[in-house]
């Protein structure tokens, strides 16, 4: 039988939509029934060639969220009908020495889901077993494809941070995932302060929880920070070095800014910063499990445009682009 599908044919290529045998489940595997597929910043990584020994035509896609449609003899306890979830890390390769040794998570080639394997830009998918997650009853497969990769990454990097309920929080930019961002810190009990370029999104941002917005265009943000006693911890979603280097300044001493978007140009600090004790590093870690269950709990719901699987280009585009408020979603006909 054939399945739609959305292809990157070769390095720098466009989408294209082709008709494909559906993929067979190996022993460890299952086969999923794809229901929403969420566009991200790293499926560029596809889609422009930017990582090594990635083999074309590829699928990519790696905020899944499907149902299983079958299972490899081996596939664990997962069952048929069962909605589950499939995110960045694709699985362990089975094959060098660490997996041949049981150690799994010093795996020396972690599958990465939509780049080493085919993704979530088509009606069915195989993943493997170690790679799912199971998806909770309350949450909508079109909203929830998000959190799968943007919200795991945020709710990751904040819980894994020094900061702590009543701290102050900054989140520069109030795009994809900062508008994410700044709904777990406000459930996390964090003063949460939304940082943005211009002010069209300071009453979205009050919206979704901050108690405090900067205008980053109308004044010194770090400054600004500073007035209020400094930022725990600011966390860059922006792709901004230049944005990223101007807010540094505005950590409270021994505070932590934390990258969770690539900046697509140098981050520039003057070593003298860092003698306050302020750090700066990068996340892209995290539960998916413990992402969805917290969404779940507190209300914390992404913003998606949705788009049927053909127009998967315009939907990539109006992603890179940032004129998509705020995730775009692929919902599968079928």
């Amino acid at each position: 039988m054939l399945m739609k599908a959305v292809q990157i044919s070769a390095p720098g290529s466009g989408f294209e939509l082709v008709a494909r045998e559906i993929p067979k489940p190996g022993e460890n595997d299952v086969l999923i029934m794809v229901e929403a597929c969420g566009i991200c910043h790293g499926d560029a990584i596809v889609k422009e060639g930017h990582f090594p020994g990635i083999q074309y035509p590829r699928i990519p896609g790696h905020e899944v969220i499907g149902i299983v449609s079958e299972t490899g003899a081996h596939a664990g306890n997962w069952k048929k009908g069962q909605r589950v979830g499939v995110g960045w890390y694709g699985g362990y390769c089975l094959e060098c020495t660490a997996c041949l040794s049981g150690n799994f998570e010093e795996c020396e080639n972690t599958l990465t889901t939509g780049i080493s394997t085919d993704g979530g830009y088509a009606e069915y998918m195989t993943a493997h077993s170690e790679a799912l997650v199971a998806i909770p009853e309350e949450l909508d497969s079109v909203e929830g494809a998000p959190l799968i990769c943007a919200g795991r990454t945020t709710f990751g990097a904040l819980r894994g941070s020094i900061a702590r309920a009543g701290d102050l929080v900054a989140i520069q930019g109030l795009g994809g995932l900062g508008h994410i961002a700044v709904q777990f810190a406000n459930r996390m009990g964090f003063k949460t302060v939304a940082v943005s370029r211009g002010k069209d999104k300071e009453a979205l941002a009050y919206r979704l929880g901050a108690h405090i917005f900067i205008d980053s265009t109308a004044c010194d943000t770090a400054a600004e920070l500073k007035k209020m006693g400094g930022a725990r911890v600011i966390l860059g979603t922006a792709p901004s070095g230049k944005s990223i280097s101007g807010i540094f300044g505005g950590l409270a001493r021994g505070g932590q800014l934390i990258i969770v978007a690539v900046p697509r140009d140098t981050i520039q600090i003057h070593p003298g910063m860092l003698f306050g004790g302020g750090t700066l590093g990068g996340s892209v870690g995290g539960s998916i499990e413990e992402a969805l269950n917290f969404s779940v709990l507190t209300k914390v719901t992404p913003m998606v445009e949705v788009f049927p699987l053909e127009k998967a280009a315009e939907a990539y585009e109006k992603m890179m682009s940032s004129k998509v408020l705020f995730r775009s979603v692929l919902k599968m006909s079928s």
